[in-house]
């Protein structure tokens, strides 16, 4: 059941987490979510192609942005569990009615976790670039094996920043396009390391393989044809375990598709938004 939070108190939740709404009052509600070591400002390049047709929202996960620092919780934070509460509170402070939720990365797991515990919450999910486990697993390739993971983690606690650098142009994936990843570099030099450091730890640690299959809504997978963080054969395993789970492979590289090829992404989106 839906719970309507009073008028107060749903200012602190869009305060926290520095909402911003475009487009109609009334028009159907559009929620696009960031991704690890991102903001809001990286849907830049697709978000503005739906503010005549759509309620567009777009936020910061507490630790980005212009989020609410103190709102970080150590312990809620430390599961992506903790993230998608965040994200039931915000649409719960939206009232918008169920939205269609487009999730980049780690947002895609986290809308996973939304549409199933909420799915009065969520009309329809997109999901860009999604991991459900980036370990490697019997029988399941996630890309990385563990002590390759725990590499990563203690390159990050060790040194933040010169991570950032050196992991956004692989991230990216563009190397023709090197303002793209130095955008993304500093985005992560933005966030708190501390928070960062603890987010990278629920998102690259999480294992949300068996909570694909409590997904009901209609859910489209976007998948690079190359991405080094979350490849095809993540993507292809990620809509085939949804029920109402279905792929398109776009004709672009990286792991940021919205950034480096941000028309072909409109153009899926509209006609994936514009079914019944």
């Amino acid at each position: 059941m839906t719970t309507r939070q009073a008028p107060a108190a749903a200012r602190d939740v869009l305060g926290r987490h520095n909402a911003v709404l475009s487009g109609p009052v009334g028009a159907p509600p559009l929620v696009f979510a960031h991704g690890f070591g991102c903001d809001q400002g990286m849907w830049r390049a697709v978000a503005p192609a739906f503010e005549d047709t759509h309620r567009v929202v777009l936020f910061d996960h507490v630790g980005a942005g212009g989020s609410d620092l103190r709102a970080h919780d150590p312990v809620r934070h430390a599961s992506l569990d903790g993230y998608a509460q965040d994200v039931v509170e915000l649409l719960e402070a939206l009232d918008l009615g169920p939205v269609a939720l487009v999730g980049h990365s780690v947002s895609a797991m986290i809308g996973v976790l939304v549409a199933a515990e909420r799915p009065d919450l969520v009309s329809r999910l997109v999901l860009v670039g999604p991991s459900p486990r980036y370990v490697d697993d019997d029988g399941y390739r996630g890309g990385f094996s563990r002590e390759e993971i725990e590499e990563l983690l203690a390159t990050m606690d060790g040194n933040y920043l010169g991570w950032s650098t050196a992991i956004a142009p692989v991230i990216m994936g563009v190397p023709e396009r090197p303002e793209l990843g130095e955008e993304l570099a500093d985005s992560f030099c933005r966030t708190d390391p501390v928070i960062a450091r603890r987010f990278a730890r629920a998102t690259f640690l999480a294992d949300n393989r068996a909570d694909l299959a409590r997904v009901r809504v209609p859910a489209l997978v976007l998948q690079s044809r190359v991405d080094a963080i979350a490849g095809p054969e993540v993507g292809r395993f990620v809509a085939g375990q949804l029920p109402a789970g279905e792929i398109v492979v776009l004709d672009a590289v990286g792991h940021c598709p919205h950034m480096s090829a941000p028309q072909e992404v409109v153009a899926v989106l509209r006609s994936f938004l514009a079914r019944p």
